[in-house]
């Protein structure tokens, strides 16, 4: 059965994981429209830098985002200006983290949809006097629909599955940072094996759950399309 501490670790992460979501959605839509379209020098660096998540240790990233976030740091220091305090340790820690981390899940598929669209239908609304805006938000965006689901799937499901990063930024602190991976952790490291494989049980089938819905409404993602 699932105790108190698990449910909250539980409501935590699926909260945690929302907010990132809608949030990557919002961030990483127009950056994968300008990759897609444009034929920048910058191309290159700003994609190395949306995939470097998928290279680099998360421990990596999430030392470096507990500097940034702590007190001699840089958004640290500004957040402190503000009267706000430090964001380490904090549940807005956890999302700031948690974006970075799961930035390119959520860029990349967007972006193949875009790239896929090609130019003859921005073209033909074009034609028909549709502006920039118009081509975007009447054109592209319903023809990409595909890498929105699924870019929307993978975040959501990778921020559920962080544990490297929420663990660094956000420490384990009941209530405020404990998702479930960490949760997990915890009852490893006590020797509380049932109750670690009934969580991991509860994630596994959750992952498999969500890849599932995915391939269902999106066949194209299985790569027979």
């Amino acid at each position: 059965m699932l105790n108190e501490a698990n449910l909250t670790a539980i409501l935590l992460t699926i909260k945690l994981a929302g907010v990132v979501t809608i949030l990557l959605l919002l961030i990483g839509t127009p950056i994968a429209w300008w990759l897609a379209r444009t034929e920048s020098r910058l191309k290159g660096p700003v994609s190395a830098v949306v995939a470097l998540p998928l290279v680099l240790p998360p421990t990596v990233m999430g030392f470096y985002l507990l500097i940034v976030m702590g007190p001699n740091g840089p958004l640290g220091q500004l957040t402190q200006a503000l009267g706000i305090g430090t964001l380490s340790f904090t549940f807005t820690g956890l999302v700031i983290a948690s974006v970075f981390y799961s930035l390119p899940f959520v860029v990349q598929p967007i972006q193949n949809a875009f790239e896929a669209i090609g130019e003859r239908p921005l073209e033909a609304a074009a034609t028909l006097r549709a502006g920039p805006r118009d081509r975007f938000f009447s054109v592209a965006l319903p023809l990409a629909r595909p890498g929105f689901l699924t870019g929307a799937v993978m975040g959501f499901a990778h921020t559920v599955g962080e544990f490297g990063v929420v663990l660094m930024v956000g420490g384990n602190i009941p209530g405020e940072t404990r998702v479930v991976s960490v949760q997990i952790y915890d009852y490893v490291e006590s020797l509380q094996y049932a109750d670690a494989h009934l969580l991991s049980a509860l994630m596994l089938a959750f992952s498999f759950i969500v890849l599932l819905a995915m391939y269902s409404l999106n066949p194209g993602e299985r790569g027979d399309g």
